[in-house]
């Protein structure tokens, strides 16, 4: 698979208009690859656990990839380690997709949809991210009320919480803008020594 390039859409679900990106990344990425390529598309700070959801394409029972958590409940589902998981093994036909989620908390749930398996182009760095539209929701922000909420503070000038919203988000802040071409990605293997050692 390392002549191949997987492009991948990824939706985060239940917010309208809608935050979506479009990568491009090698074939023989693990989804712990994958999910530090959503991360930095998105604008996600890698910052809490995260886990990517899949129908098991012989038994259809729901398989969960992602950072094992060593303090689940006995009733709670198994979460295998990503980085020992490769993409192409799952990701076979196009139009297949996964359900991506980040921050347990917030609850950021993400379609993650197979759009083409490609060849590599020379010359081409990947990942690569080829568009997109709006601007992540900040960490912490409260999942989708809280975001929704934000939205509507900052939109008003007038609302007592205005000052402190802004404050907290920066000036910088703009949920409409996205730049594809600003997008830069970490190496996986460097983030996950960050994350485990």
């Amino acid at each position: 698979m390392g002549n191949r390039v997987f492009q991948f859409l990824i939706t985060l679900k239940d917010i309208t208009p809608t935050i979506w990106r479009r990568i491009i990344v090698p074939g023989n990425y693990s989804f712990w690859d994958l999910h530090v390529a959503i991360q930095d598309s998105m604008g996600w700070m890698d910052c809490h656990l995260h886990v990517f959801r899949m129908r098991h394409k012989h038994s259809h029972r729901t398989i969960e990839v992602g950072t094992p958590n060593d303090d689940r409940f006995d009733d709670e589902p198994e979460v295998l380690p990503d980085w020992k998981h490769l993409i192409h093994e799952y990701f076979i036909d196009i139009g297949t997709k996964c359900e991506y989620e980040y921050d347990y908390g917030d609850s950021w749930i993400h379609e993650v949809q197979l759009e083409g398996i490609l060849p590599r182009e020379k010359g081409i760095k990947y990942p690569k991210c080829i568009g997109g539209a709006r601007a992540c929701p900040p960490e912490d922000c409260g999942g989708i009320p809280g975001y929704q909420s934000l939205l509507e503070v900052i939109s008003n000038p007038e609302s007592d919480e205005y000052e402190e919203m802004i404050q907290w988000l920066g000036d910088e802040f703009d949920p409409e803008r996205f730049d594809s071409d600003k997008v830069k990605f970490d190496n996986p293997a460097i983030r996950w020594k960050k994350a485990f050692s």
